[in-house]
C-alpha cells in the first residue's frame, strides 16, 4: 500500500475512534463500516498505530461474521484474562474500584456530553476510546496514560493468546508517550496496584454505545 506523503503527524483521534469500533461487539454495523475504517486510516500519515489497525481491518474483512462473533465472545466475554474494563487491572473487586468508576463518571459528566452506557461500566475501553476521540482529546489522553499499565497488560494477554486483537491494543499503546514495556513485569512495575487475581464481573454486552452532545452539563 502506498502511503500519503505528508509532514503532519498522525491524528490519534482517528486511531482511537477506529480502535473503539474494532473493540466493539462485531455485528453487521461494524462490517458495514469496514470501507470507512480503511479510508480513514489510509488518509493518515504512516505511523505504527495506522499499520496495526489496517492489519486488523484486513482481518475483519476476510473473516466471516459468525467467526468474528465467536472469537470476540471467547476472548472478552468468557475470560477475565483479557477484560476491557480498565479499572479491573488496577483495583480488582475492591472498594478502590468503586472510586475509580466514579472518576470515569465524573469525567463524562463534566464534559457536557451524555454517555449512554446501557448498563455498561464507564471504564470499558471502547467507551473511553470514543470519549478520547470525539469529546475531549486532552482528558482522554490523560486517562489512557493513567491506565497505560492496564492497556499493556491487556496487550500481553492478547499476544499470548495469538489474538488478532493484539494489533488493536498495540495501536492504542503506540499513541502514548514513551516505549511500551518489554514484558509483564515491567508493565506491572508501572504501578504497585496491578495484578489483582480475583474480580466479580457481571455478564455484559460489549457493543459500543454513542456519545450524544447535550446543552446541560451533569447528565452523564
Amino acid at each position: 500500500m502506498r502511503w500519503p506523503r505528508r509532514t503532519t503527524a498522525a491524528d490519534h483521534r482517528v486511531t482511537r475512534q477506529v480502535s473503539s469500533w474494532c473493540l466493539s461487539y462485531p455485528d453487521d454495523q461494524l462490517i458495514d463500516r469496514i470501507s470507512l475504517l480503511r479510508r480513514a486510516l489510509c488518509e493518515q500519515p504512516d505511523h505504527p498505530s495506522i499499520r496495526e489497525l489496517l492489519t486488523f481491518v484486513d482481518h475483519l474483512e476476510s473473516t466471516p461474521l459468525p467467526t468474528l462473533v465467536d472469537d470476540y465472545v471467547d476472548t472478552f466475554d468468557l475470560s477475565r484474562k483479557h477484560t476491557l474494563y480498565l479499572s479491573y487491572w488496577t483495583d480488582g473487586d475492591t472498594r478502590r474500584r468503586g472510586a475509580a468508576l466514579g472518576e470515569f463518571k465524573a469525567l463524562y459528566r463534566s464534559s457536557g456530553f451524555v454517555v449512554d452506557l446501557h448498563g455498561e461500566l464507564p471504564d470499558h475501553l471502547p467507551i473511553v476510546l470514543e470519549f478520547a476521540a470525539r469529546v475531549d482529546a486532552d482528558a482522554g489522553q490523560a486517562v489512557l496514560e493513567k491506565y497505560r499499565p492496564a492497556l499493556e497488560l491487556i496487550r500481553f494477554a492478547l499476544r499470548d493468546r495469538r489474538s488478532p486483537y493484539t494489533a488493536v491494543l498495540t495501536a492504542i499503546c503506540s499513541t502514548l508517550p514513551g516505549e511500551s514495556p518489554v514484558d509483564r513485569q515491567a508493565a506491572r512495575a508501572m504501578t504497585p496496584a496491578l495484578g489483582v487475581e480475583a474480580v466479580g464481573l457481571e455478564p455484559y454486552d460489549s457493543r459500543l454505545l454513542p456519545l450524544t452532545a447535550t446543552h446541560a452539563r451533569g447528565e452523564a
